[in-house]
């Protein structure tokens, strides 16, 4: 039986675009579902023409018993995947899913995570802090943001003539070719190639 995963977007949804592609002729895992705080969100128009359920949510059913949560039991995830959305994660269903919740982060935390750091306000940080590298954190999902147990980072350099939108498209590489991987490394496929502790 396949692997299901649950794709959470609150936006344009690229990075959820590129796990839906690669796993798309998967006889191993598929994305089963696209949930979005945003009901005009692109993310959900991807998700839709990929042929793929795609549903929009209130912050009130997100934090129901009654709701949100009840929406996932059906649709049994595997594993959920956290991919630019913007709402803090809530505990009810952090409680239904230990150890399943997985978030990408645009920089190598500790350093620029937390509240309000996303996106474009971390790279222009990057950038104004003068950093010579910078990268990606994909981590499992916890109460408290961004200091989940990390699962896997890979960095890029940063020059002194870089951009915000320099460092943007650098992450947005390292995104695109990583999430996928450490999903299909944790589900037990090429462990070797992606990190010695998904094999712990």
């Amino acid at each position: 039986m396949k692997k299901r995963l649950v794709i959470f977007a609150s936006g344009n949804g690229t990075n959820t675009q590129n796990v839906i592609n690669y796993f798309a002729t998967s006889q191993s895992v598929e994305v089963v579902c696209v949930l979005s705080n945003k009901k005009d969100a692109k993310v959900l128009e991807r998700a839709k023409a990929s042929k793929i359920k795609a549903l929009a949510f209130s912050k009130a059913e997100m934090l129901s018993p009654e709701g949100l949560v009840m929406n996932l039991k059906s649709l049994a995830p595997d594993l959920i995947i956290l991919a630019g959305f913007l709402l803090k994660f809530p505990e009810i269903i952090l409680r239904e899913y230990p150890n399943k919740v997985l978030n990408i982060h645009p920089a190598l935390l500790p350093k620029y995570g937390g509240k309000g750091m996303y996106g474009r306000h971390v790279h222009n940080a990057v950038v104004a802090n003068k950093e010579t590298e910078t990268g990606i954190t994909i981590h499992y999902v916890n109460e408290k943001y961004d200091e989940g147990a990390i699962i896997f980072q890979a960095q890029t350099e940063v020059f002194p003539k870089d951009t915000a939108d320099d460092v943007a498209t650098k992450v947005h590489q390292l995104e695109y070719e990583w999430l996928p991987k450490v999903i299909e490394g944790i589900f037990g496929k090429q462990q070797s190639t992606i990190n010695p502790s998904l094999n712990e």
